[in-house]
């Protein structure tokens, strides 16, 4: 049997996800919850969902429970897992609905546009290879993600998890290729160099 969530947008599905957390008597929505709305395209909209909103400067705390979601779904991507299947104590974490409903309607607008440049598209470039090549970018990732900066630190790999979520999610090959060979050792770069700077900082202060 097909899965009905595929065959949907990804703008779509989450402006869904903003029209249920936004009209339900319940204060908090689990993130096994969000797995099973997700259904087989979960790996990917899990990378967008936990990306996109460290593309914008965010307190402290949040990059780093960002940081672990994204091992935890990279892992099972670059072992090859066809469902993903998050630990219990990610699992039955809790998300404040009212919080999920405002990320998820800032984000739906710039996923509009960036679905015009993902497309499904050199398939042989978007196979079990790349899907594991993925998994290993992510896990990198998900470590810049938790790095000790405050405010702007999680904005390079919040670009990059993105950039790799939207080409998963939509079997973008190339796309793909550009993620995890561009985007993800730029993002690294630059994060590599922020920490560098802010210790030297430090040192320079003491």
């Amino acid at each position: 049997m097909s899965d009905p969530v595929a065959a949907q947008s990804l703008s779509t599905i989450l402006t869904g996800i903003a029209r249920t957390a936004g009209s339900s008597s319940e204060a908090k929505v689990s993130l096994n919850e969000l797995v099973a709305g997700f259904g087989n395209r979960a790996f990917g909209l899990l990378f967008l969902m936990f990306g996109l909103p460290n593309c914008l400067p965010m307190p402290p705390g949040l990059p780093v429970l960002c940081g672990v979601v994204v091992m935890v779904v990279a892992l099972q991507m670059l072992l090859g897992m066809s469902q993903l299947l998050l630990p219990g104590w990610l699992g039955n974490r809790q998300i404040d609905r009212a919080m999920l409903n405002r990320v998820v309607e800032k984000a739906t607008g710039p996923l509009r546009w960036m679905e015009r440049l993902a497309k499904p598209r050199f398939p042989l470039l978007s196979g079990d290879l790349m899907r594991r090549a993925v998994g290993l970018a992510g896990l990198a990732l998900g470590v810049a993600l938790m790095a000790p900066i405050p405010v702007f630190g999680g904005i390079p790999a919040g670009i990059a998890v993105t950039i790799l979520g939207l080409a998963f999610t939509q079997r973008d090959g190339l796309l793909m290729v550009f993620g995890v060979l561009v985007a993800t050792p730029v993002a690294l770069a630059v994060t590599s160099a922020m920490i560098y700077a802010l210790f030297q900082g430090a040192a320079a202060f003491f």
